[in-house]
């Protein structure tokens, strides 16, 4: 089914319906490798959670605390994905916006408004409102981010084990020296974007005997 609202009908909200708030995020557009993940969460007033904030900005073992403790005290919390395949055939951008609209659609609990971190909305029945820096002003935001972050980079650590030539365990997927000198050498595994410029011109270029 495709949803006919506007980007402006759900750019700039000027009311503010009483009800359920979901934050919406994703982590892993950067990255040469893997899926784009994408959370929503919808916390609770009754349960605050303490030093929620930008995903990016707190240690691994903080976002791994925080994890569980959003995942215990939310009202309820959705975790979706768009994968490699989906992101070569469509493009980054729209893989995002499917991976957003799945984790909406995720949720146990429907809410009346959505918060989403970027300048983009995916296509949702709901209102819903683009927050720049959302992450790091909205605390629902903040939650997903970490959802989405700490999902990612589990998936990380399980491609490690069965690719460790690549190092997905350190660089997470991302362009690092290390990652582009070993898709020169060893080419591309499955999980790599082939649409993306550095895997297609490993593709390209001879495998190191």
């Amino acid at each position: 089914m495709r949803f006919r609202t506007s980007l402006l009908e759900q750019a700039a909200l000027d009311w503010h319906p009483p009800g359920l708030v979901a934050g919406v995020d994703e982590a892993g557009r950067g990255p040469l490798a893997g899926p784009v993940v994408a959370a929503a969460v919808i916390l609770d007033d009754l349960q605050p959670i303490a030093g929620l904030a930008d995903s990016k900005v707190l240690t691994a073992a903080r976002r791994e605390k925080l994890y569980d403790e959003i995942r215990a005290k939310a009202l309820c919390c959705s975790i979706a994905e768009a994968s490699v395949e989906e992101i070569d055939q469509h493009n980054i951008l729209q893989a995002t916006m499917l991976a957003m609209r799945r984790a909406v659609l995720g949720l146990r609990l429907k809410p009346v408004r959505v918060l989403v971190d970027g300048n983009r909305l995916p296509p949702l029945d709901v209102p819903a409102e683009a927050i720049v820096k959302g992450d790091a002003l909205v605390a629902s935001i903040s939650a997903a981010s970490i959802l989405a972050k700490v999902t990612r980079d589990r998936w990380c650590a399980q491609l490690h084990q069965q690719y460790p030539v690549y190092g997905f365990a350190g660089h997470k997927g991302y362009g690092t020296a290390e990652h582009l000198a070993a898709l020169e050498v060893h080419g591309a595994c499955p999980q790599h974007r082939r649409s993306f410029a550095p895997v297609a011109r490993a593709l390209q270029a001879p495998v190191a005997a």
